[in-house]
């Protein structure tokens, strides 16, 4: 079986590929892929050349860990024609599978891939930010009074924050992201005097923002570091002793995380409407990846791979 996918073969070089895909196995299902998001957080740092070291990880690869396709080959509790989300996979022989999304079609252990409403349709990809802004605050009884970035893993704290009753302010400096809030606030940082939010949640993943965002927590504060960073994470410790600062670091999501919000999106809870900003034919790949990274109007870009199906 071969698939159509996305390969970086290098730092800022890309092309559509035609790959054999890994023979399935019989706990395995084949999802032909409907749509697949770019991740203007890991995939940017893959993209870049910056991403550190992880097991998986050296060119070509193919990345995406934002699917949904339906079922074409079932196995365990999933039928053909299933709708489901695929968080990547490692089915493409000697090209890395980091994340391994971003494919027509996909090798993957049925235990993975998670059911969804066919009505979700291309919102689907965005369970994987949603669930990742869900585990940040999963099993802790705070939520976020200021939220740093306005772009769609921050506007998923802030509406699940809401969900939890809370009414955060979220600081965004490009204007071009300040729009789009509903039940929180956006504002420039430097129109913000507080100096005492109990919980402040980075989504920006600026590693030199904690001198600046230790000075604006209350006594015992916490600052939550929900993004990803490539640079060192360092701050003055005086200000941070002076407050008991606390430091919380979220890792990525469970499958857990991935029911819960879908089934917050299924009950009618979670809104995942405004946040697919950006349309892009597999075929021009190169293109949507490099828009994706660059242009900070597009919040979330899709490629549509139905028609490679």
């Amino acid at each position: 079986m071969q698939a159509l996918a996305v390969v970086m073969h290098e730092p800022e070089r890309l092309e559509l590929s035609q790959l054999t895909l890994t023979v399935p196995g019989d706990d395995d299902v084949v999802v032909a892929i409907t749509s697949s998001g770019i991740s203007t957080g890991t995939e940017k740092l893959l993209w870049q050349g910056r991403m550190p070291h992880f097991p998986g990880m050296g060119y070509p690869l193919v990345p995406g860990y934002e699917s949904v396709g339906r079922v074409s080959r079932a196995s365990g509790q999933h039928r053909v024609g299933d709708h489901v989300f695929v968080p990547g996979a490692k089915c493409f022989g000697e090209v890395r599978g980091l994340f391994g999304g971003a494919a027509s079609h996909l090798v993957v252990p049925a235990a993975r891939v998670i059911p969804i409403d066919a009505a979700m349709g291309e919102r689907g990809v965005l369970l994987a930010l949603a669930a990742t802004a869900k585990h940040a605050f999963a099993g802790h009884n705070t939520q976020p009074d200021l939220i740093i970035g306005h772009g769609v893993l921050g506007r998923l704290v802030a509406r699940l924050a809401v969900l939890a009753g809370a009414s955060p302010t979220v600081w965004e400096i490009d204007p071009l992201r300040a729009e789009g809030a509903v039940g929180y606030v956006v504002v420039h940082p430097d129109q913000d005097d507080r100096r005492d939010y109990s919980c402040i949640c980075d989504a920006s993943g600026e590693a030199g923002l904690l001198d600046k965002l230790v000075g604006r927590l209350a006594q015992g504060g916490e600052i939550v570091l929900a993004g990803f960073y490539t640079d060192r994470i360092n701050f003055a410790f005086a200000p941070a002793f002076m407050r008991e600062a606390r430091l919380r670091i979220a890792s990525q999501f469970l499958e857990a995380d991935l029911v819960a919000v879908r089934n917050l999106y299924d009950d009618g809870r979670l809104s995942l409407d405004g946040l697919i900003t950006h349309h892009c034919p597999p075929a021009q790949a190169a293109d949507g990846y490099r828009q994706a990274f660059t242009d900070p109007s597009c919040l979330k870009m899709v490629l549509n791979w139905s028609s490679s199906i």
